[in-house]
């Protein structure tokens, strides 16, 4: 029981709470450790060469501090944080813990005690062989890392050379000559982690941090630690995209937004769209009915163009504006995606978030149009000022005299 509780206390406590108190006494203690477990312990103190863990159990687990110092010698861990470490041994009433067996020791006999109890050890990886990587162990063993081992997607060899990384023995065999680890092992148990604890917390709408993995035609993969989504295309921006890779790049990282959660399918989608403002809010007080603005052609479909006036806004101008008294097939016989233009909006609504356009200088600037996507019957004339002239012109320039 807890030494820090007087007799005062104890008298007046009821049968009840000194029942309770006792049983949270003896939690942890009867819990039998055996070498290669893994637990979740409290740092308590730490010192120069020893830091001392909460485990759960009657006396204290001890832990090299040299485990949580970064590269410059700085520790990365403090007290009350809490560590997953692996039980060593106990002697003279010490528990010795480790996050992983370093990179010198004694050898083939700590690497087979690492074996035994699953506690992953440090490794470089020293070059590239057939199959995979050689890698050096503690007391310069060497091991072998397969390629489909060594991540949870391919890596190139020069990202990788001379690297330190965490691995664990998958193979022990002839005392220490035959040695296979893996890196991924790990990262897949890293994961799952980050993957319980995500089903506790993820929620639609929640704000997530994470990294690209990969770019499709239809959008992109980001991994935020735990699991892997699909950011579509169409989700990306307010404007249309047209070639992801303009915009994404793998390993790039990002805030986005939790669209859909599908665990039983292992299916989740994102947007970086909802991350930004939306440049609709500002139309009402930017664009008026009757008002002359420039736009760029950034889609061209059977039924008219569709002319971006700024990032995320793009208006229609309708096939039945374009002719001059010609039939137009197609708006692609008149004009072309990339084309700057001059128009007049016809229409604003902004619950569909739709503008109607018309070419500036037409006769009949404003005049409501269809905004609907379906075919037009193919009738649709109009005016296109000096673009249409200079066509018949150059047209009856070719027919012979």
């Amino acid at each position: 029981m807890n030494d820090d509780i007087n007799n005062d206390e104890l008298m007046g406590m009821d049968d009840d709470d000194f029942a309770a108190m006792f049983e949270a006494s003896l939690a942890g203690v009867g819990r039998e450790l055996h070498a290669g477990m893994k637990i979740t312990a409290t740092i308590l103190q730490t010192g120069a060469e020893w830091t001392f863990l909460d485990v759960g159990q009657k006396g204290e687990g001890v832990l090299a501090t040299a485990e949580l110092l970064d590269a410059e010698g700085q520790l990365t861990a403090a007290v009350g944080d809490q560590l997953s470490v692996y039980f060593i041994s106990r002697k003279d009433g010490e528990l010795r813990f480790t996050t992983k067996v370093g990179g010198s020791g004694s050898g083939t006999e700590q690497l087979q005690q690492a074996y035994q109890g699953g506690i992953p050890v440090e490794g470089r990886i020293d070059k590239e062989i057939k199959g995979g990587y050689e890698v050096a162990l503690s007391g310069n063993v060497r091991a072998f890392c397969p390629f489909s081992q060594v991540g949870l997607r391919p890596l190139d060899a020069g990202e990788l050379i001379g690297r330190t990384l965490a691995f664990r023995i998958t193979q022990f065999g002839e005392r220490g000559r035959n040695i296979v680890v893996s890196h991924r092992v790990l990262l897949d148990e890293e994961r799952q982690e980050q993957r319980e604890a995500l089903r506790q917390t993820l929620k639609e709408g929640q704000m997530v941090s994470g990294t690209v993995t990969n770019l499709r035609d239809f959008g992109a993969f980001v991994d935020i630690g735990g699991i892997e989504g699909l950011l579509p295309i169409s989700e990306i921006s307010y404007g249309r995209v047209e070639d992801i890779s303009t915009i994404l790049e793998i390993g790039q990282q990002l805030d986005l937004i939790v669209k859909k959660i599908d665990w039983a399918n292992n299916k989740f989608s994102f947007s970086l769209r909802d991350t930004l403002a939306d440049p609709w809010l500002k139309v009402g007080s930017s664009y008026q009915v009757g008002g002359q603005y420039s736009g760029t052609v950034s889609r061209l479909a059977q039924f008219g163009a569709f002319v971006t006036l700024e990032e995320g806004i793009d208006g229609l101008l309708h096939i039945s504006k374009m002719g001059d008294g010609q039939r137009i097939r197609h708006p692609q016989d008149l004009l072309k995606v990339g084309q700057r233009l001059k128009v007049v909006i016809e229409k604003i609504d902004e619950g569909e978030k739709r503008i109607s356009l018309a070419l500036a200088g037409t006769v009949d600037e404003v005049t409501e149009t269809s905004y609907s996507e379906g075919p037009t019957g193919g009738s649709g004339m109009g005016t296109l000022g000096e673009l249409l002239k200079a066509g018949r012109q150059k047209k009856e320039r070719r027919q012979p005299k």
